[in-house]
């Protein structure tokens, strides 16, 4: 599940608070979503005969002398490995007995379900006031939370006992997703899991063995696009003699998290669904914009042209993804892992299939901009405040990226019982994609098969890429998703370093008024766009859904996130 953020769309966070608390992160995390304030589920930690925190060796790892219980709850998926020892239960699970070894932090759980009956369970245990000592909740949760004053503060257990990895990620960002951690009087009431927030930066993806056979070079303007997609629509550009293809890839939602038309958007300088920096200095809806008018002129005039598929409002990504595998469209914009799914199943269909990935073409003379969102939150760590071990929490943030080390790589497997699916907290490494690519383009340059990675992951990302460069097809999409040059991350990253991007400017949870009223708007939004591009109703529509909007909610949504922006400024 990918969670976006927008002036419309954040509502669904708040529907959906529990659901997405318990959404997996990259690593396929589980996540408890929220507790009660009146309730505390300390007991068993204090009947541990522990000395307090201030009498522990301040090590990240630091082992205690007496066992420190810590009660969690646990929505468990299905571990991937088949090596996993037949009959073991979460609570045998390898990473908890390593953890006690280490630690004396013994992990108990009040209960384990499998994750599909994760949130219902959880939504019970809230009801009766049964609450864990550590858990995950995601923002809508956390804001409660903090407003309530239940949780507890982290401020001295992370100074103290914040592994130089942990810290090391959460200063990623310069602190900004931290920052957002805090209360009102500097408290640090929890540890964000958060990635870069340049991942979400959008490129192009285009056929390349198509390009050849129209005999047209990778667009660098809108014109040039253009050109581009006419022809994949219309000059046979697979060669097979038949009218069967269209230019541009496009799913029935707008926005989401591929196959849509944000990238689109964004090539005309229009920002839908995300609050940006207006003129004035303010936030204002990318939605209501005269920008956005144009871009829906364009698409309605590629429609009309045949340039999309006539289809496209009735398709989901499967649909779209199924037209792409089939050879039926050559252009999408999108993400880097593009190449690892579903480009690369596109090049097992058609072996002759080349794509490559160029950043966004200019459009007036201006080039192209990205939105990257301010924050691209998961889940947040947060303790119980009636929990007696604030730095426990911190140190088992720490276990699990120790435990990824070279020298437990024999130790650390499924067959004997570590099932990473079945340990809480993993916090995600934000650096990894950018550290795994350059170490990866460090080694391969050098031919250096010593080279020492930070993560287990860039090791891996080398040895897929060497095997790329000898010729082996099935490794491509990992190589030209994560470590080519001219591939997913690395164009990504040239347009980071050129500043082609805009920042959305709200990051903070649902408003008031996006609580109430932003479903609405998001259906009259989206309902609204789809008859313009589909060419029944006029694009003057326009003039009146923003009139609509604002009265509708809209301009009350834009002063509360205004509020939130003035207390949070971007840097």
């Amino acid at each position: 599940m990918r969670i976006k953020t927008g002036s419309g769309l954040i509502t669904v966070l708040m529907v959906a608070a529990l659901m997405l608390a318990a959404c997996s992160n990259s690593n396929g995390s589980s996540s408890p979503s929220s507790s009660s304030p009146e309730a505390s589920s300390s007991a068993p930690a204090s009947e541990s005969a522990s000395p307090s925190a201030a009498e522990q060796p301040k090590e990240p790892l630091g082992k205690y002398p007496e066992p420190v219980t810590v009660l969690m709850v646990l929505g468990a998926r299905t571990p991937e490995s088949k090596d996993v020892p037949s009959g073991l239960t979460p609570d045998q699970n390898g990473y908890l007995k390593k953890l006690k070894e280490m630690t004396n932090i013994e992990v108990k759980y009040a209960w384990t379900v499998p994750y599909e009956q994760f949130t219902q369970k959880f939504k019970l245990s809230i009801a009766s006031g049964d609450l864990p000592d550590v858990m995950w909740v995601d923002q809508v949760t956390f804001e409660q939370f903090k407003e309530q004053g239940i949780l507890g503060d982290l401020t001295e257990a992370y100074r103290d006992y914040a592994s130089p990895t942990i810290k090391k990620w959460m200063e990623f960002d310069g602190g900004a997703t931290m920052n957002m951690m805090k209360s009102e009087d500097g408290k640090l009431l929890g540890l964000p899991s958060y990635s870069d927030a340049n991942q979400s930066l959008q490129t192009l993806w285009i056929r390349a063995d198509w390009l050849k056979n129209v005999g047209l070079e990778a667009p660098r303007t809108f014109e040039e696009l253009e050109k581009v997609a006419d022809a994949f629509a219309h000059n046979d550009p697979d060669q097979d003699g038949q009218q069967d293809t269209y230019g541009l890839a496009l799913m029935k939602s707008l926005n989401f998290w591929g196959f849509d038309a944000r990238g689109f958007f964004y090539t005309l300088g229009a920002y839908p669904y995300n609050f940006i920096p207006g003129a004035d200095g303010k936030l204002v809806a990318g939605e209501t914009l005269p920008e956005t008018k144009d871009a829906l002129a364009k698409l309605a005039d590629w429609y009309k042209k045949g340039l999309l598929d006539k289809e496209w409002a009735f398709k989901d990504e499967n649909k779209v993804v199924e037209d792409m595998i089939a050879g039926k469209v050559g252009l999408s914009f999108g993400e880097w892992w593009y190449p690892n799914w579903p480009l690369n199943l596109v090049k097992d269909n058609d072996p002759k299939a080349e794509w490559i990935n160029v950043p966004l073409p200019s459009y007036n003379g201006n080039p192209g901009k990205s939105l990257v969102p301010r924050a691209r939150l998961g889940k947040i760590l947060v303790v119980n405040k009636n929990f007696a071990h604030p730095e426990a929490a911190i140190k088992m943030a720490n276990f699990y990226p120790e435990m990824t080390k070279k020298e437990y790589n024999d130790v650390a497997t499924p067959a004997n019982g570590y099932v990473y699916e079945w340990f809480e907290p993993r916090v995600s490494n934000p650096t990894e994609m950018e550290t795994n690519y350059i170490q990866v383009n460090e080694a391969l340059k050098a031919n250096n098969d010593s080279y020492e990675f930070e993560n287990g992951s860039g090791a891996l990302l080398y040895e897929t890429a060497k095997k790329y460069a000898s010729g082996d097809q099935a490794s491509w999409g990992l190589t030209f998703s994560r470590a080519s040059e001219d591939g997913g991350w690395g164009v990504t990253r040239q347009v980071r370093d050129s500043g082609q991007i805009v920042r959305s400017g709200f990051a903070g949870p649902p408003t008031p008024t996006q609580v109430e009223k932003g479903a609405s708007l998001l259906k009259l939004t989206d309902e609204t766009f789809t008859k313009i591009i589909m060419g029944s109703a006029s694009v003057d529509e326009f003039d009146k859904y923003v009139e609509d909007w604002k009265k509708l909610g809209g301009n009350d949504i834009t002063a509360e996130v205004n509020d939130w922006y003035a207390k949070n400024p971007m840097k």
